[in-house]
């Protein structure tokens, strides 16, 4: 069995309704790119990435059998195919050519954006009614994050839990204080990357002082050295390639500590990583795909969550069936570009903060310390709106001060 073709495919995907209008704020219309390999005794492997591998890196596949790729160390959304193909070819799941299942039912997390408190509780009551346990949010300073809690507390189901993602902090915050001010709602489940990355001692102190779970994903040596230290109860793996991913999660297993992996992408991946953490001994804390908050795929499969779990699929390679109609139709669908936006901020005092946001630059929304201009705190009284170009000569004076002059304050007079 060789790869003779792999077709590539790069295709938008449009928001799930109740979600967009916070995702295209943050981060605008997605795309992502869908591999179609072929191999000459007619099997078809499907994979996806974020972004479109070199002519190279295809050129490393073709004409090779997909075995010779297991473990691959190459590339996350090719590996995949690998296995897609590699499953079919011997008729077994994928899960059975990575190691002994461990599970049959992963847990699995939804995602979200850190936005206005209403929102988050809506969030919350979304993801709650299709069956997930857990969701995941990266902080953001232009809200306050207990005002957040609380507004999802109050919808939240019995066992519902936030996982707080501090981005490696970079606020005024006393992240102990506020770390055991979240910790009294019954909502909270963990803190991820609540420190500066390399900043391990202190993530061995805040292990200690901590009453719920520290989970550090970007970790500075590589997810080895500082797990022989003790930095975190649980570790997180973002988009690592299959074999990479395999290494940490028998050091995981040594040490007995829970790990997840973090690869978005559509139900392919999502497929993949439910194998992935089906065949890890330790693989047993919930994992992010997001293909939640996208409304079409290029699969026929889109199974939902029960109780916070997907059943890994039994059916040969990653049990996903292509939909070709569903392919062509994203490739070609093009979606309307969110233009830049105004932040309008109201703090504790009545001041008023304007920021210039631009849906290219999503991280200044969750670390707008990058732009040094001014410090910021998760837990400081802030109310933010959204505005939006509204044809008024008032926007567009205000769009012209802040490319001009950049953040800026001002006294509220109303």
């Amino acid at each position: 069995m060789k790869v003779t073709d792999i077709e590539v495919h790069r295709i938008a995907l449009p928001y799930v309704d109740w979600i967009s209008y916070q995702l295209n704020h943050y981060y605008g219309p997605t795309s992502r790119t869908v591999y179609v390999v072929h191999t000459d005794n007619g099997l078809v492997g499907l994979g996806e990435s974020g972004t479109t591998e070199s002519d190279e890196t295809l050129d490393r596949y073709i004409g090779t059998n997909p075995f010779d790729h297991m473990g691959d160390e190459i590339s996350l959304g090719l590996g995949t195919a690998m296995y897609d193909l590699m499953g079919k070819a011997a008729g077994v799941p994928a899960y059975k050519l990575i190691g002994q299942k461990y599970r049959s039912w992963v847990p699995v997390g939804s995602w979200t954006v850190s936005t206005h408190p209403e929102r988050m509780a809506e969030a919350v009551r979304q993801y709650s009614a299709q069956g997930y346990t857990w969701l995941k949010f990266h902080l953001s300073p232009f809200e306050n994050v207990i005002d957040q809690t609380e507004a999802m507390q109050k919808v939240a189901p019995p066992g519902f839990k936030v996982h707080y993602d501090f981005t490696m902090h970079g606020t005024t915050d006393h992240m102990f204080e506020l770390l055991g001010k979240l910790a009294r709602y019954p909502i909270a489940g963990c803190f991820e990357d609540a420190l500066p990355a390399q900043d391990l001692p202190g993530y061995i102190e805040l292990r200690k002082r901590s009453p719920l779970p520290v989970v550090l994903h970007h970790c500075p040596l590589g997810a080895t050295y500082e797990v022989l230290m003790g930095s975190a109860d649980i570790y997180m793996l973002g988009h690592a390639r299959i074999g990479d991913a395999l290494r940490k999660a028998g050091l995981f297993a040594a040490g007995n500590i829970p790990f997840m992996l973090q690869n978005v992408g559509g139900n392919i991946t999502r497929a993949m990583t439910c194998h992935m953490m089906a065949a890890a001994p330790t693989g047993n804390f919930h994992f992010f795909s997001d293909c939640e908050t996208w409304s079409e795929d290029v699969v026929e499969e889109n199974p939902q969550p029960l109780n916070g779990h997907l059943r890994v699929s039994e059916r040969p390679g990653l049990g996903v069936t292509l939909n070709r109609g569903a392919l062509e139709r994203l490739a070609t669908l093009e979606l309307p570009e969110q233009p830049k936006w105004i932040i309008k901020s109201r703090l504790g005092d009545g001041t008023r903060m304007y920021n210039l946001a631009d849906p290219k630059e999503g991280f200044f929304m969750v670390r707008p310390d990058h732009r040094r201009e001014i410090t910021m705190s998760y837990d400081a009284p802030i109310e933010t709106q959204y505005w939006d170009d509204d044809g008024s000569p008032e926007y567009r004076a205000m769009l012209e001060r802040l490319e001009r002059e950049g953040m800026f304050l001002e006294r509220d007079v109303t």
